[in-house]
């Protein structure tokens, strides 16, 4: 009999790509993921694992057994979700949820008070993340539900097994300080503001890239990035007192923001795509929790016009 946890082992060392970093992700020892691993070789009685390097790949009888891991775990997460719900006559059990900030504050957060109301035995635990840290939990059944986000022209990969749906569209707009001479204008030429400071999240980000490509594209300057912050309300507070400019979206602008003022793009312009992403079997539980943050995205999007 092959015991779930050492699927779930050998899924992450898979993932990870080496015994540090799994045993690191799952809270274990490297020596206590060594034996989970030569347990599980000996129950299936085939190699699983190879050394490249420092690395470890998984052997062709390691991808096979990962490939039905999948299933398996996606399985056993859905029993228990089930029973759980039997024995409490209602949806319960705990769903974990990731989002960018902005999201947090204005769909997860929304989304949480609500249920809290209608299916209190359903425990939300939400944490802050960006996409490219929080897909892999997700694929590894530590997170249920991503908010995530895409930009135009920078589409993210699609990973087979996770299901996607959009939850809101939204426009990009220019920041500037209320003092500016051009806060005043109805729309903005990004080109007028070549010799501007600006405030951008941190490289390696889907915004940071957004912002360079906006400003290489439409106008036709190489921005001088002064200040970098993955948190939207440091840049809002960098544009209010330092005089620099931004490019945020409506989910950050759309609300009340004293000190700056948000316009449109005058020619060009840049969307974004906010959407929620989850395994493609969903428990009636994570989809009681989708449906509360479609519902809040609905809201948000009514709300910003």
């Amino acid at each position: 009999m092959i015991e779930l946890r050492r699927l779930r082992v050998l899924r992450e060392v898979h993932v990870r790509g080496t015994l540090h970093a799994a045993a690191q992700a799952l809270g274990y020892t490297p020596s206590a993921v060594s034996q989970q691993l030569a347990t599980l070789e000996r129950e299936v009685g085939a190699p699983l694992l190879e050394r490249v390097g420092r690395n470890v790949r998984l052997t062709e009888a390691g991808r096979v057994l990962v490939r039905h891991a999948d299933a398996l775990l996606e399985g056993a997460d859905a029993a228990a979700s089930e029973v759980a719900a039997v024995a409490a006559g209602r949806l319960a059990g705990p769903v974990r949820v990731a989002a960018f900030q902005s999201a947090f504050l204005r769909i997860v957060a929304p989304a949480v008070r609500r249920l809290a109301e209608r299916q209190p035995a359903i425990r939300v635990e939400a944490t802050e993340a960006e996409v490219e840290q929080a897909v892999p939990e997700l694929r590894l059944h530590q997170l249920d539900v991503l908010v995530g986000d895409e930009y135009e022209a920078q589409p993210r990969a699609l990973h087979p097994g996770l299901q996607r749906e959009v939850a809101l569209r939204e426009r990009i707009r220019i920041v500037l300080p209320a003092d500016h001479p051009l806060a005043s204008a109805e729309r903005i030429r990004l080109a007028d503001l070549a010799d501007l400071p600006w405030a951008v999240c941190q490289p390696g980000t889907g915004h940071h890239e957004m912002h360079l490509r906006a400003c290489r594209q439409i106008g036709g300057f190489e921005p001088d990035v002064r200040y970098t912050s993955d948190d939207f309300l440091i840049l809002l507070e960098m544009v209010r007192t330092t005089g620099a400019g931004a490019l945020l979206p409506d989910l950050v602008v759309g609300y009340e923001a004293p000190g700056v003022v948000a316009r449109p793009f005058a020619a060009g312009g840049v969307g974004r795509e906010v959407f929620l992403l989850t395994r493609q079997a969903r428990t009636p539980t994570v989809g009681a929790v989708v449906e509360q943050l479609r519902e809040a995205a609905g809201a948000a999007a009514r709300r910003l016009g």
